[in-house]
């Protein structure tokens, strides 16, 4: 039946009426592709943790996303003591699902915990600037810098949220990751790996929450990592909203009236990646000259025309557009087949070469570069592969020529993105001195003005180099019943809590 479903829709001939979830019954379905083996917020870096995080947990401050300001939520003040301590002021009255109070221990605890490497919070880049936290008073904690650190608020408002102590104290990472337990606007009622989660409205969610408060009851979150049983589900009424749906099929939802479907920009770019440092062997990346001749053997602007369509745009910068420091002003390499073909003749290799690709997603994306390396002489063999497998296998130095993306983890600022890839991290294949030191400055000095020039330093050179090729934005396409309101954000973080029938 599913299967029949789904080729109706593919020909554009569905003529029976999807079933909708009564929104009488206040319940929300939704669909990801993702498994969680776990629930814990600092051992879950995929994108469907980080989503799920900000429903369970709150941050002490959050980033309106339509203004980008920050406003105060577990605190309801704060202030910079000096460049490595953070104070705050906690809202008093807030407690965790399970009842316990919210107070500074938490807040210590918190930060004492994900400080501690040997606690292994994931990913470490953002937590590893944090030292640890000081109570002053039970409404009162500071927040210790290991060194400057200016995009702090950025994180705090973001991906480090706030634990019970005693709670988390008696269940450790285990225990968090089955029945987890914040002071979101949602709490956990089940849990079943790789199946579904089922959430529920905190009714002791606290009036002064910037989130605003919950109307939809009942949140289930499903595990569909196929996406046409996604859109039998949702013509079916099994589910009620699906996202990153491929143009093509967002088109012929597009054309029925009993779905919504928006397109939005992300803050997700795709990106090729080179070893330029011998980090997997010597390879012709090791020449800038093979690097420069990729690049021109890409058709970003076909590729963003045919394939990714919507609010994409080609990127040239190693970085997201909107993010603070993100200098556009690079070298730009417009694509030209002759070009890529003279530049490999100069490097020595008038008949191209053979190389791995690997990647883990947008095997479509993969084949149509594939197809433009080819026409200059450069033949791949796709290395296709889950995300977590692919990730180690480049963190342990293993990948000559990666297709990948980066989400940022949805922090708006540079530091989520360059300087995790060019700051002698193990997802650096450039190593490039100037590059990190650069970065290193940019990433603990707490001026502005300098900061972006430090950015712009690095990046102009990266993209002199072609350590990276950055390809394009990425989009969504959200695919929805009509009755659900919903709105989409840049940051590519669905906020159910604001959503309504």
């Amino acid at each position: 039946m599913r299967n029949l479903a789904v080729a109706l829709l593919m020909g554009g001939a569905l003529q029976a009426s999807p079933v909708f979830a009564d929104a009488a019954d206040g319940t929300l379905t939704v669909a990801f592709p993702g498994e969680m083996p776990s629930l814990d917020s600092y051992t879950n870096a995929r994108r469907e943790g980080v989503i799920l995080s900000r429903h369970i947990w709150d941050g002490l401050i959050y980033r309106d996303p339509d203004t980008n300001e920050y406003v105060g939520n577990l605190a309801k003040s704060w202030r910079w003591v000096d460049d490595l301590t953070l104070e705050f002021e906690l809202r008093e009255g807030i407690s965790f699902h399970n009842g316990e109070k919210f107070d500074a221990d938490d807040v210590v605890h918190t930060m004492n915990f994900v400080a501690d490497p040997e606690n292994a919070a994931q990913p470490r880049r953002n937590v590893d600037w944090i030292a640890g936290g000081t109570k002053i008073d039970e409404n009162t904690v500071q927040i210790n810098l290991k060194s400057p650190f200016p995009a702090a608020l950025e994180y705090l408002a973001g991906p480090v949220v706030i634990y019970p102590n005693e709670y988390h104290s008696q269940v450790g990472a285990s225990g968090m990751g089955e029945q987890p337990i914040g002071t979101g606007p949602y709490q956990v009622e089940s849990f079943t790996q790789a199946e579904s989660i089922t959430l529920t409205r905190y009714e002791g969610y606290h009036q002064d929450s910037p989130k605003g408060q919950p109307t939809i009851d009942q949140l289930i979150w499903r595990t569909i990592p196929e996406q046409n049983t996604q859109y039998a589900e949702l013509i079916s009424g099994g589910v009620d909203w699906i996202w990153q749906v491929p143009s093509d099929q967002a088109d012929r939802f597009a054309q029925r009236e009993t779905y919504n479907v928006i397109n939005e920009t992300t803050m997700r770019i795709g990106y090729l990646g080179f070893d330029a440092s011998d980090r997997y062997a010597e390879t012709p990346f090791d020449d800038v000259r093979v690097r420069q001749a990729v690049a021109h053997a890409i058709d970003r602007t076909g590729m963003v025309d045919s394939l990714l369509r919507g609010a994409s745009v080609v990127v040239n910068s190693a970085c997201f557009p909107s993010q603070f420091g993100c200098e556009q002003d690079v070298q730009l390499y417009e694509y030209d087949p002759e070009k890529a073909r003279a530049l490999l003749a100069d490097a020595g290799y008038p008949d191209g070469f053979e190389i791995d690709l690997s990647a883990y997603r947008n095997r479509d994306y993969a084949e149509a570069m594939m197809a433009n390396l080819a026409d200059v002489g450069i033949r791949t063999t796709l290395n296709y592969l889950k995300y977590p497998a692919m990730r180690d296998q480049i963190q342990n130095g293993e990948v000559p020529f990666v297709f990948s993306t980066w989400g940022s983890f949805s922090i708006n600022d540079t530091s989520a993105i360059t300087s995790h890839f060019f700051r002698g991290g193990l997802d650096d294949y450039a190593r490039d001195p100037d590059v990190i030191a650069w970065l290193t400055e940019a990433d603990n000095v707490t001026d502005r003005a300098v900061r972006e020039q430090l950015y712009s330093s690095a990046l102009k050179r990266i993209a002199e180099q072609a350590y990276w090729l950055p390809l394009f934005s990425y989009n969504a396409n959200y695919v929805y019943s009509k009755g659900l309101n919903f709105t989409p954000t840049p940051d590519e973080i669905p906020r159910f809590f604001t959503a309504s029938w």
